[in-house]
């Protein structure tokens, strides 16, 4: 044990440890320990990663970029206090552990920092003491680590650059096609295969290249498979070009997530002869089929799938979702990691994992957990051919929900879309750029599925609002009109896929006040209905019409009731409970504010949004047969899970809406709360619940808005089956439920 390690446990180090000590009550305080605060010139400069492999995205080896050098940090010392600060520069709002020996793997370079003491409070690691920058004796052996909560600071921007995993002289690549039609097409599947090096690029030599090498490659740039290369077209190019050659050597497995932690060499810099007989290396991919289609629409083909991604802002991100037993659940994150991340990205189409997320990062499930522990190799095809545990409810809750980040395709589509003259780069005016200008488009019937698709088109998240007058927002001087009549769908990858006018421009309101415009947030709210609680609480009521006044007046009973002779007579309601949840990642809000609210004299309290959940009883074909008229509805914390605070309540015009991981309940008892069916005549029905039918309030996943129940009504009972959410069930299960023949039910 040196002298160093020894310290540690309190002891000193023979006489010269005496020494030290009495040395540092004699000398002025500046010789005592110091700061870690770098020269002025320095502190910009300074940057901070994670490494190490394996390990998931808020975990690793820690280093920091000081003096245009990488170096990592000693473990002497160190303490949760550093790993608060460490993970704080990081990006995430604390840590949660740190780890000692090089438990992520050594580091190379220089070991920058040593005995690091930080009080936990402070906004840099300069702040804190240390022996000061370059001065340890320590090897790599004692490289520290942390381990970062899996939470993002509020308005911390997460890079678009591909996260380095190692050493960071692989910065930035690209696949440059040779033809000129290869490179306006989109994406660009083949090329040489460049590196960033200094203002310029240099290429790989292909001495020893393997397709898992390639495989590695295409992961980075989005694509999920390697094909085969015509290397001598290549070639042909290669011999009359000046190439630079930086990298060879190369030696994949083909499970990496990027080069940089494959073994390889690099020339040096005055190399002469290099890549003798070679040339530079080319890789040529396999695009997805989002992708192979070139039109970005998502087009609807027969999903052969076990696995999706679900409340994702962006293409290629979401929460695992994993088919068994005809329904879908999720993936618990216990060892999730980016192997697994990866064979989940690679199946749906996409490139490896950027990022393997833990601790429901893209909002909690519904429903069951049906994996944990899963350990795949990187190899498998499908994340079910993975090892994994089966789960229990004390295993995992829907809190510890896995996510994944995929590589994707560069598509160039923000390219053609903009925002302009907005407060924040999240909000302002659209506009579209048709051939060679730009223009304005028009506001008629611009709404949150339009404003949906330019958000993701600008990778800003969602569409929080869908403006159709901005004459507020007036920040350029493009005034004409190039698009009108847009109807999305809401999953598409560009505007220009949506339905629209074309060149024929039909707007009424031409003037730039009424071009449309959006409001872009990285969160959304996603609201889901508990189905089982619909079927467990559904009855009929015969309620005498003398108590249906004030039901009457919000337009809650069908259109017969006015023709009946009130205040005799009954009629016949079909009652249930409904508690909507809160699984997003922001706050339910409703659209209008508190100066448009209405009050109803008799419920006694606000109504913050008109129309906010539509009940319905269809036939098996899709005809409506009887509808809930529930006009509107007061928005509130009922409960919310363990931990969570109740933030918003209709008492006393308080604030509406319903939290993050909270639910609101309307019982079945209360009024509206039913769907009058005294004009239903016995037979089989499907009955069905839509929240937020209008899409009045963004969410990040509207497929789940939609619960439906098969139901048979035999004229005095009724009875519920298979109640569940609209996407819940594989299609094959949705299609036995459509032509469910209902239950044998006799009355005894």
């Amino acid at each position: 044990m040196g002298c160093k390690s020894a310290m540690k446990t309190g002891l000193l180090c023979s006489q010269w440890g005496v020494l030290v000590v009495l040395l540092s009550l004699w000398l002025p305080q500046s010789f005592s320990q110091q700061t870690t605060s770098p020269p002025p010139q320095q502190k910009n400069k300074l940057k901070f990663r994670l490494a190490g492999y394996p390990r998931k995205h808020n975990e690793g080896r820690i280093e920091v970029f000081y003096n245009e050098e990488w170096g990592t940090i000693c473990d002497d010392d160190f303490s949760t206090e550093n790993a608060h600060v460490l993970c704080r520069h990081l990006g995430f709002i604390s840590a949660t552990g740190w780890t000692h020996s090089a438990k992520y793997g050594k580091g190379t370079g220089k070991i920058w920092l040593d005995n690091v003491q930080c009080r936990g409070s402070e906004k840099s690691i300069t702040d804190c003491k240390s022996q000061g920058w370059g001065n340890s004796d320590c090897t790599h052996d004692e490289d520290a680590g942390v381990v970062c909560k899996d939470e993002r600071l509020p308005g911390f921007v997460e890079s678009n650059v591909i996260e380095q995993v190692e050493e960071n002289r692989v910065e930035e690549m690209r696949l440059r096609p040779v033809v000129s039609s290869a490179k306006k097409r989109m994406p660009i599947t083949e090329g040489i295969v460049e590196v960033k090096y200094k203002d310029s690029w240099a290429q790989i030599c292909d001495d020893g290249w393997t397709p898992k090498n390639s495989h590695v490659i295409c992961g980075m740039f989005g694509f999920p498979q390697e094909r085969k290369a015509n290397k001598n077209f290549y070639k042909l190019f290669a011999e009359r070009q000046q190439n630079i050659y930086r990298l060879h050597s190369v030696a994949c497995t083909g499970n990496e997530v990027h080069l940089a932690v494959c073994p390889l060499q690099f020339y040096e810099a005055n190399a002469t002869r290099a890549c003798e007989g070679g040339m530079p290396a080319v890789v040529s991919c396999v695009p997805g089929p989002q992708f192979s289609l070139g039109n970005g629409q998502k087009k609807k083909t027969k999903s052969t799938f076990r696995v999706r991604l679900k409340g994702g802002a962006k293409i290629g991100e979401g929460r695992v979702e994993v088919l068994k037993d005809n329904e879908w659940g999720t993936v618990c994150d216990d060892r999730w990691n980016l192997l697994s991340a990866s064979v989940v990205c690679r199946e749906l189409g996409f490139g490896s994992a950027k990022e393997a997320l833990t601790g429901a990062r893209m909002g909690q499930g519904m429903g069951p957990v049906h994996m944990n522990e899963v350990q795949c190799s990187g190899q498998e095809k499908s994340i079910w051919n993975c090892p994994y545990k089966n789960v229990t409810s004390e295993d995992c809750q829907h809190v510890e929900d896995a996510s994944v980040k995929c590589n994707t395709p560069y598509m160039g589509y923000k390219n053609s879309v903009r925002i302009v003259g907005g407060r924040t780069t999240y909000e302002g005016r659209v506009e579209f750029k048709k051939g060679s200008k730009w223009g304005i488009i028009c506001s008629e019937g611009w709404t949150t599925k339009e404003a949906m698709v330019v958000c993701r088109q600008l990778g800003l998240g969602y569409s929080l609002h869908a403006i159709t007058e901005t004459w507020y927002w007036d920040g350029s001087n493009v005034t004409e009109m190039v698009m009108s009549g847009v109807k999305c769908t809401g999953n598409e990858m560009s505007l220009s896929y949506c339905q629209h006018h074309g060149s024929n421009i039909n707007c009424k309101k031409t003037g730039t006040r009424f071009a449309a415009g959006v409001i872009c947030s990285e969160t959304a709210s996603d609201l889901i209905l508990n189905a089982p609680l619909v079927q467990q609480t559904v009855y009929i009521e015969d309620r005498p019409l003398h108590m249906l006044y004030c039901a009457a007046e919000e337009n809650c009973l069908s259109s017969s009731a006015a023709k009946a002779n009130w205040p005799y007579g009954h009629r016949r309601l079909l009652r249930f409970s409904s508690q909507i949840h809160n699984i997003g990642r922001a706050d339910f809000r409703p659209k209008a504010g508190r100066h448009s609210w209405l009050w109803h004299e008799c419920h006694g309290h606000y109504h913050s949004m008109d129309i906010f959940t539509h009940y319905d009883i269809l036939t098996l074909n899709g005809s409506k047969v009887a509808e809930g008229h529930k006009a509107s509805f007061c928005l509130e914390d009922v409960e919310c899970q363990e931990g969570i605070a109740k933030r918003y309540e209709c008492a006393n015009f308080g604030e509406q809406g319903i939290t993050v991981g909270c639910w609101d309940l309307y019982r079945h008892d209360i009024d509206c709360q039913w769907i009058d069916i005294t004009d239903i005549k016995p037979g089989n029905y499907i009955f069905q619940v839509v929240i937020n039918p209008n899409f009045e309030v963004a969410e990040s996943d509207f497929t789940n808005n939609a619960m439906k129940c098969n139901c048979k009504y035999d004229g005095h009972r009724i009875w519920f089956h298979n109640c569940h959410i609209g996407d819940a069930f594989s299609e094959e299960a949705e299609k036995r439920f459509e032509q469910y023949p209902g239950q044998n039910n006799k009355i005894s």
